[in-house]
């Protein structure tokens, strides 16, 4: 399994790492700061570094960031780095060639904000989710629910929250605990992953508690760090189904 350094520090944004394997979907390190497609959130792009080997000094565009999958289409725990059309060939690539895998920084940091805005959301708008996408140039939730919402009532609350400069502190709690709290889980499309024993989690406020939820996304450390970020607009999808689109203000 790929050690996956962004669960602790999503603030990093390089890292030596090894080439485990060469696959059809692309490059597998033993360690990556570069965040997999998942839970809604976009995979992270940037650039490999080769440091050793028939390719050092070259550099590899990673154009995506997927997670690995046996032929039986589950996931194996590995973090594959998507090489652009233009790479150069990779049959010169090894195992145990080492490369420095850096992030395209600005682009993770806009995701962050989103991500991050998206649990206020979820504070604001009380409703379970049943659609999450987050980009680096636009995020959206889709909430079970049938009563309309205001655009300039929520772009208000967020900006409250982003002033508040709130804690965003991640955590764990074990299956059992999320099975005895099973309304921590906003989420009707996507359950957090069982079995390892941990659940990783976050916290955004202090005693006054905003938000708490099971989440392997990657967030600012406090609600500060967002900025301007607003609701562009609302859109009824279906009877049951509101849609909240962010941007960041002009």
């Amino acid at each position: 399994m790929t050690q996956a350094l962004f669960h602790t520090d999503a603030t990093l944004t390089e890292c030596s790492a090894t080439v485990r394997a060469i696959t059809p979907l692309g490059i597998v390190l033993d360690r990556t700061v570069f965040y997999p497609l998942g839970g809604g959130q976009a995979g992270d792009t940037g650039m490999l570094e080769v440091r050793s080997g028939s390719l050092a000094g070259t550099q590899i565009t990673v154009a995506d960031t997927r997670k690995g999958k046996d032929s039986d289409g589950r996931f194996t725990g590995d973090i594959c780095h998507v090489p652009a059309p233009d790479a150069p060939d990779l049959s010169a690539l090894h195992i145990g060639d080492t490369v420095v895998a850096k992030l395209d920084s600005a682009r993770r940091h806009r995701l962050m904000r989103f991500h991050t805005t998206t649990h206020l959301l979820c504070h604001l708008v009380p409703q379970l989710v049943n659609g999450c996408s987050i980009t680096p140039d636009y995020a959206r939730l889709d909430f079970n629910m049938t009563d309309p919402l205001d655009k300039d009532v929520l772009s208000a609350g967020i900006a409250r929250l982003v002033a508040a400069a709130l804690p965003v502190v991640l955590g764990a709690i074990t299956d059992a605990e999320l099975d005895a709290n099973p309304s921590l889980v906003k989420s009707m499309s996507v359950q957090p992953p069982r079995g390892s024993g941990s659940v990783r989690t976050v916290r955004i406020g202090g005693d006054d508690l905003i938000d708490l939820q099971p989440c392997g996304g990657t967030h600012v450390a406090n609600t500060s760090e967002i900025g301007a970020v607003v609701v562009t607009r609302i859109e009824k999808k279906s009877a049951t189904t509101r849609r909240v689109v962010l941007g960041f203000a002009a």
